[in-house]
């Protein structure tokens, strides 16, 4: 039970680094040593899977079945997910509200996130050779260029929202860019959670007098949204775990160069909500970034070492 309580607690901190644009969720996997079992279990989903539980439940019954979990880590993944869908659902509130109240602050604290884990995760590459200094200023470029025009504002349709899932994903097995921000930079981030707020609140008052005709509005853009994200995720982590296979370093390097460039996204989006910069915001923002970043140090100085390394 302690061994999956860590589990759960860890699902929850990378639940938390995916619902605001910091740091990524991979990141956070990353630092607190699970990121190549996420990804290796991730990439082992295969549909023949259930085929195979089928088949061991009818031969050796519960204890074969029990196997064949295992031997997939499906148990693992099963409460990795619960911490990061808890962490979501408790924290998509809470996020929408500082956003609203404290945005220089709270960007503060994502910019020095996203600066502390870059610095966490060059120290264990090696960019030292003009093809990898190449592949880490290509990511920092294309995280740079890309944050230029962040919106939040949503807008598409359910095949933007689609895109979106897929796109986001990837952050739980790219340890370089936080979900959040790509969501930001696609424009949907603010129409998601605010959906994802519409939905809670349906299904909660279905225990009142609400009615279940109130899921479907923000229902069908959720399950849309999800369903990008599934096909993202078992896209994206044999990718991944093919390009760390092949060119770990370079590999690296690139992700590190992602999360160098999108410094920019969190200067943006604080400078475009606040109207007047006083001494007294500015002071509160640096800080909030001196905090931010003591936190990624602090995860990583009392972590194990990372099994990437």
């Amino acid at each position: 039970m302690r061994e999956w309580a860590v589990v759960y607690v860890k699902g929850f901190c990378m639940g938390l680094a995916d619902i605001v644009p910091g740091v990524s969720g991979g990141t956070i996997a990353l630092i607190t040593g699970i990121y190549e079992r996420f990804v290796t279990a991730i990439a082992a989903l295969d549909p023949r899977l259930l085929g195979s539980f089928v088949t061991a439940f009818r031969e050796t019954g519960l204890r074969g079945a029990a196997k064949t979990v295992s031997e997939a880590d499906l148990h693992f993944l099963v409460v990795l997910g619960l911490g990061v869908v808890s962490a979501v659902l408790l924290m998509s509130r809470v996020i929408t509200a500082l956003f609203e109240t404290y945005p220089g602050p709270l960007n503060g604290f994502f910019f020095g996130l996203i600066a502390a884990s870059a610095v966490v995760i060059y120290r264990h590459t090696d960019i030292d050779t003009p093809a990898r200094v190449g592949i880490t200023l290509l990511g920092a470029t294309i995280a740079f260029l890309a944050s230029a025009s962040a919106t939040s504002d949503g807008g598409g349709g359910l095949l933007a929202v689609f895109v979106a899932g897929g796109i986001a994903i990837s952050a739980m097995v790219l340890p370089g860019i936080s979900g959040a921000a790509l969501l930001y930079i696609l424009g949907q981030y603010q129409y998601m959670l605010a959906q994802l707020r519409d939905l809670t609140d349906a299904v909660a008052g279905l225990a009142g007098d609400g009615s279940i005709d109130a899921i479907a509005g923000p229902g069908l853009p959720v399950a849309v949204f999800l369903t990008g994200a599934v096909v993202g995720l078992l896209t994206m982590a044999r990718v991944v775990k093919r390009a760390l296979e092949t060119y770990r370093m370079a590999t690296l390097g690139f992700l590190v160069g992602l999360m160098v460039g999108a410094l920019r996204l969190p200067i943006a989006e604080a400078d475009r909500a606040v109207a007047v910069w006083s001494p007294e915001l500015l002071a509160a923002s640096v800080l909030a970034g001196v905090v931010g970043a003591v936190v990624v140090i602090a995860l990583d100085a009392t972590t194990d070492t990372l099994e990437y390394a």
